[in-house]
């Protein structure tokens, strides 16, 4: 694992503040699932049939859209039919981790992968650590505020993570920061008031950043032209930036962030994550997760752009 890829998940590890939590997601360029360990100091015994699960989570990126929404679903309803464990609980927030990422099943696929979750964690409550709610609360949260998912679960850990993402968004919507570009350019987003703003954070490592960036790169060029400013944020640096760019030829900016501190202003725990800002400067929309070109197009369309 490079440099890179062991700062993404100690920098994870530490906003999360949870020691025995490790949010579930595809290693960068690997094809392995990092099933999230709620119990990091115990070691972690499969059945064989979750082991089977483990396995197709494993290929589901390695699948065409059509075929990985299906197979996400049938997933999703496999785990809802396992004994309560913490295990099915690990399995039903892998699962989720992936099941955001772009449109592939449509909304009927996360609706089941986010009832799955809700159930597993029903079933067998996820730890807290620090007083924090553990991260497959996070995830449903997410799931429910920003995915528009259905979510029934009467738990104080669920409404702790909910109020916590309100707050990020509070914080989000106050937001302002200069970065410079890759060519010494100062960017404000308070500056670019009477603009729709896009704000995406991303790596060069990233596939699922990798894969949306021919999405925003011809939704810049159709859209620039009416007022629409794409700003890409990174905190690698220049010289891991630069080459990329070249090579995948974007020309919206894109701008470093040393010391993460954008990154950190957003409460950025997992990349790619987007925020779009309406000519007033109001935020409007956002995703956590990789979008598709028509899901960008609907974020742009809640600040006016068509």
């Amino acid at each position: 694992m490079n440099q890179e890829k062991q700062h993404y998940f100690k920098l994870k590890l530490l906003r999360a503040m949870l020691a025995t939590a490790v949010m579930c997601l595809l290693c960068a360029g690997a094809t392995v699932v990092c099933i999230p360990n709620l119990q990091a100091q115990q070691k972690t015994e499969w059945t064989p049939r979750q082991e089977a699960i483990i396995k197709q989570v494993r290929g589901l990126r390695q699948l065409p859209d059509q075929e990985r929404g299906r197979v996400t679903k049938q997933l999703a309803l496999e785990i809802r039919q396992l004994p309560p464990s913490m295990n099915k609980v690990r399995l039903a927030s892998g699962l989720a981790s992936l099941s955001t990422e772009g449109d592939p099943g449509g909304r009927e696929t996360v609706q089941e992968v986010a009832t799955t979750l809700a159930d597993a964690l029903r079933d067998t409550p996820a730890p807290t650590s620090a007083g924090q709610p553990a991260m497959p609360y996070a995830q449903l949260a997410a799931m429910a505020r920003f995915e528009h998912m259905k979510v029934s679960l009467d738990s104080p850990e669920f409404t702790q993570a909910l109020s916590e993402l309100k707050l990020q968004d509070e914080r989000r919507q106050k937001a302002d920061f200069t970065l410079a570009d890759l060519e010494g350019h100062k960017w404000t987003l308070k500056g670019l008031r009477g603009k729709v703003v896009l704000v995406n954070f991303w790596a060069t490592w990233c596939p699922p950043c990798r894969k949306e960036i021919p999405d925003l790169e011809a939704l810049y060029e159709h859209f620039k032209g009416r007022g629409l400013v794409i700003l890409g944020i990174s905190d690698e640096t220049a010289a891991k930036v630069q080459p990329f760019v070249r090579k995948q030829k974007i020309t919206y900016p894109v701008l470093l962030d040393p010391g993460h501190k954008v990154n950190n202003l957003y409460s950025v725990e997992g990349i790619p994550m987007s925020f779009v800002y309406n000519r007033s400067g109001k935020l409007v929309a956002e995703s956590m997760d990789m979008r598709t070109r028509q899901q960008f197009l609907d974020m742009l369309a809640d600040a006016g752009l068509k």
